[in-house]
């Protein structure tokens, strides 16, 4: 069984400027995947534009090429330093010719002034020999390995550095498959150890932190793409969001870790809430996104102190409380975890939940501004009947903290026995979910959805239907992917006052903040940055409509957006309408 080294994720500390923020000198290279040269030119202006270092030219993504009249043209119009890279279909890429044809187009672009090129391990040996003496000095030969079902061994990879290395390559360049997120760990301790320049990458969504923490870990260069999905490898993140989302260019040896645990995890708006506070406060650390299968083996892998703080969400928060070495009462009493802080000094793990704070609170505003309640007068929930869908993590949070604001709590799931076990724990009721639909023993109830039911991309699902939201004054969804779900449009169709599950997100996001930099939450700055982030959401969507609409399109749109009826001017309206 493989063994990794609980240090590799940041024990060896590298050249760094203390806990100092600066710029790391990993590169960042766009790739040109484009069908013609002049989409290839196009395409390199714009990666000029966006701050990339380099580009890495596929050739084999070319339809027509005529290799000494394209070269010569690739690299004159070329704004930036070139990598020219022909893949063939053999190791993922689209050619399939002839082989000596393709290593000649990879020698003449090195003569015709190429920066980089790349060629795969395989051929590695009689290409380097075959340009013998002809090499110019400022070119570097990345030689390449691409395996695409796996991560081998850290035995295994140290051997195929070496195998690499022995070709006499300038920079060795692994890029392997993630199975799971702790294979990335693997060739974080291959890069950190590398006596020589190293490109080490991990492919797949569970691969991502392999292409953003290269920086800190000495990558040689990552990759970033200039639109979403246009890749030449799958995982690849934008350039946009390597700079603007993961402050890619601040992070460095000594920069701590912290992220969002989840199954699934990529619609997670907390890395674009937290890496913005951090930026702003000058606070080193970078939060991202962590696709994790199996909870208790991450943390076992990720074990070193770098890997400072997580959030925890579905499915993982109440197999958190096992993996914790201490976990705070009231996150016993709720059976659930939803932050994680690792101590500094002894790289012990401890277990908060602030999803209750949340949305409780936001509940509780909602009630008292419809009903214009003082907040002097103690909780609005006192009394009330508060029906919680879902027996999960954040189902035992609410449940919780409506038991201890006064409400009598009852528990529907589609699991029957789970609904009566969370009931019983809180003094409550249990009922299965389909029998939530005729359950109205009176009026003026508050129904909390804490399951998953609606969330992105299943818009169209809502666990209860429309006619049965008559008898609630109040529903709140923890789903905010999107804003408003189908639940709470047809709440409010009903009359209910609806909260979005954005206030529990923000509202718990303010604790863990707090517990992972010791630092006091910027509210205002969480409540700006999500109120642009789904303002332009509903503006690209809407655009066409947009454009051509008067202000009470913008009314709807940016209404739709708002939090709290806190909704952005026209003026940022407006710019966003020209941006798009």
């Amino acid at each position: 069984m493989d063994t990794v080294n609980p240090l590799l994720v940041s024990g060896l500390k590298m050249a760094g400027n203390g806990s100092e923020m600066s710029k790391n000198p990993t590169l960042i290279c766009v790739p040109i995947m484009a069908d013609s040269i002049d989409k290839m030119v196009a395409d390199m202006v714009k990666a000029k534009a966006s701050t990339a270092d380099l580009v890495e030219i596929r050739l084999d993504s070319l339809k027509n090429f005529n290799p000494f009249q394209d070269l010569k043209v690739l690299i004159k119009e070329c704004p930036l330093p070139t990598l020219f890279t022909y893949r063939p279909v053999w190791e993922g890429g689209m050619y399939d010719g002839d082989e000596k044809e393709r290593l000649n187009v990879l020698q003449l672009a090195m003569e015709l002034g190429a920066d980089y090129i790349d060629v795969e391990l395989k051929v590695a040996h009689e290409f380097i020999k075959s340009i013998n003496g002809k090499k110019p000095e400022k070119i570097k030969v990345i030689v390449s390995s691409h395996n695409y079902q796996n991560t081998p061994s850290v035995e295994d990879l140290g051997n195929l550095v070496a195998k690499i290395q022995s070709t006499g390559a300038d920079i060795v360049k692994i890029a392997t498959t993630a199975v799971d997120i702790t294979d990335v760990a693997r060739i974080f301790q291959i890069t950190v150890h590398s006596q020589v320049p190293i490109i080490g990458l991990v492919m797949g969504e569970r691969g991502l932190i392999s292409r953003i923490l290269c920086a800190k870990f000495g990558g040689y260069l990552t990759f970033g793409t200039l639109e979403p999905g246009v890749i030449s490898a799958p995982g690849q993140p934008t350039i946009n969001d390597l700079l603007n989302l993961y402050n890619f260019r601040l992070l460095g040896p000594d920069t701590k870790v912290y992220g969002i645990i989840g199954k699934p995890v990529g619609h997670s708006k907390s890395p674009i809430l937290y890496n913005e506070a951090f930026k702003s406060a000058g606070f080193n650390g970078v939060f991202v996104h962590l696709l994790v299968d199996d909870l208790a083996k991450f943390l076992r892998t990720y074990s070193s102190t770098d890997f400072a703080g997580f959030s925890c969400t579905i499915p993982h928060k109440e197999a958190a409380v096992k993996c914790c070495d201490e976990v705070d009462p009231i996150a016993k009493s709720i059976g659930a975890v939803n932050c994680i802080v690792r101590n500094q000094s002894d790289g012990k793990l401890f277990g908060y939940n602030t999803d209750y704070i949340g949305a409780i609170s936001a509940i509780e505003d909602g009630l008292r501004a419809r009903y214009n309640i003082s907040s002097i007068t103690g909780s609005p929930l006192a009394g009330k009947l508060f029906v919680v869908i879902g027996a999960g993590g954040a189902g035992k949070a609410l449940a919780y903290g409506a038991k201890q604001k006064g409400a009598r709590v009852v528990i529907a799931n589609r699991t029957y026995e789970r609904a009566r076990e969370l009931a019983y724990v809180v003094g409550g009721e249990a009922l299965s979910l389909d029998d939530l639909t005729h359950f109205h023993p009176e009026d003026g109830m508050i129904l909390a959805n804490t399951t998953s039911i609606g969330m992105q991309p299943k818009i169209d699902e809502t666990p209860i239907p429309k006619n049965a939201l008559k008898f609630y004054s109040l529903v709140f969804d923890a789903v905010y992917t999107p804003k408003i779900t189908r639940l709470l449009r047809e709440a409010e169709e009903n009359g209910a006052v609806i909260v979005s599950g954005l206030e529990m997100f923000i509202g718990q996001a303010y604790e863990q903040y707090e517990r992972f930099t010791g630092l006091p939450a910027p509210k205002e700055q969480f409540r700006r940055t999500m109120s642009k982030e789904l303002a332009s959401k509903c503006l690209k969507k809407d655009t066409v409509e947009a454009k051509s609409s008067s202000s009470s399109s913008y009314e709807s749109l940016v209404g739709a957006c708002s939090i709290d009826g806190e909704s952005l001017d026209m003026g940022y309206y407006q710019t966003c309408i020209a941006l798009l």
